[in-house]
């Protein structure tokens, strides 16, 4: 009888780790959340209990709503370590960690892996003359990093050659279903990253701590995130601690056609101007969308602002002049208080403060808080037009 229950355990060890040492994990195991999110909504980390301080500890990123518009949407990556193997009934995308490759389909992505130290990891990225990073435009130089097209006009071809251990998509208004089953067929693991649905700034920063996970840069990416937060919050308290006078009036963006898009007094660019200590001019937009008005309605707005960003294409006051010449006797016009953030761009017209600034919140504060004060110098991504 002995011999028989020895045996049965022996059988039932086989079963959970295999001959080779490997270790037959369940989803049902991931019940540990080792990191949510103190700013970011749309993602959280788990671990297996009681494993969560463990170096080489597998880890399951639940992904939520990556997308506009998306409500209910969920997606997993299994991030594998040491010899842990996929569970049989895991459905969602899987990579070992450190992830030797990755194609980034955002330049904010790419600005997440330099933050942390890995941009060599880069080996594709979608747009490669819009990247400001210095170091992409170098490996790029040497041939190791290429450009892998748009969207569904991905070059596939180049993608296999480049042997990814993992895609990093960008989605605007849903799944692409082409691209994604491609990649399938291909056998190349990807997620879809949803930094820029972030409503908070220090939101957007934080997707780092998970791309820090995948480059074995748990503590790292954590410690980075943490002092970037804390300079945020420390400049915020600041700025609200000195403030005694009016707050200036702002007003955002530049017409496309004949129709000018404001946005949520929830997003992310309000969130900067109102930490800033400036007002937003449109606050009655609060669908959680970006709302077009006509050109009429801007330009009553923009009578009554005090300053003027994120100009898009004007570079000049002469381009905003020529463009739209019934602007060019408004307040932040005449007092010279227009400003656009494009102070970092690539010849291509790539601009920094999409890229770097993501990771860097802090640093677009200080910009936006000093522009507020109209002053002069020392700027990270923005530019007074001239």
């Amino acid at each position: 009888m002995k011999r028989i229950s020895a045996y049965l355990s022996l059988l039932f060890a086989l079963l959970l780790t295999g001959c080779n040492g490997t270790t037959r994990l369940s989803e049902a195991d991931f019940t540990e959340n080792v990191y949510h999110p103190a700013y970011a909504s749309g993602f959280d980390i788990f671990s297996r209990k009681n494993s969560d301080e463990e170096k080489n500890a597998s880890h399951l990123v639940t992904i939520r709503n990556p997308w506009q518009g998306a409500t209910d949407v969920e997606q997993q990556l299994l991030i594998l370590r040491d010899k842990d193997e996929i569970p049989a009934d895991f459905e969602g995308q899987a990579v070992r960690a450190p992830i030797r490759k990755v194609v980034c389909l955002s330049s904010s992505y790419v600005a997440m892996f330099d933050r942390v130290g890995e941009t060599d990891r880069v080996a594709g990225v979608s747009g490669i003359d819009y990247i400001s990073n210095p170091r992409i435009q170098e490996l790029r130089a040497e041939g190791k990093v290429h450009d892998i097209g748009y969207d569904t006009n991905l070059n596939f071809e180049l993608l296999t050659s480049l042997d990814p251990d993992l895609v990093l998509l960008f989605g605007i208004t849903g799944e692409n279903s082409v691209l994604t089953g491609k990649l399938r067929e291909l056998s190349i693991p990807y997620i879809y990253i949803g930094d820029y649905i972030e409503e908070s700034p220090l939101g957007k920063a934080e997707w780092m701590v998970l791309i820090g996970d995948l480059c074995d840069k748990k503590d790292e990416s954590r410690e980075i995130f943490s002092e970037i937060a804390d300079r945020y919050n420390t400049l915020k308290r600041k700025i609200r601690a000195d403030s005694t006078a009016k707050r200036p009036l702002v007003m955002l963006n530049t017409p496309y056609r004949d129709t000018w898009f404001m946005p949520s007094a929830d997003s992310y660019m309000v969130r900067l101007i109102e930490d800033a200590g400036g007002e937003y001019i449109y606050p009655q937009n609060t669908s959680g969308l970006s709302k077009s008005i006509d050109i009429e309605e801007a330009y009553l707005l923009a009578t009554q602002a005090d300053v003027w960003i994120n100009t898009g294409m004007w570079s000049s006051l002469e381009d905003l002049r020529s463009q739209a010449p019934k602007f060019a006797r408004v307040p932040a016009v005449a007092h010279r208080r227009v400003w656009n953030n494009n102070l970092r761009a690539t010849p291509a017209g790539g601009s920094d403060f999409w890229e770097s600034g993501v990771v860097n919140p802090d640093l677009v504060l200080e910009d936006l808080h000093r522009l507020l004060l109209d002053e002069k110098d020392n700027y990270h991504y923005y530019k007074r037009l001239e």
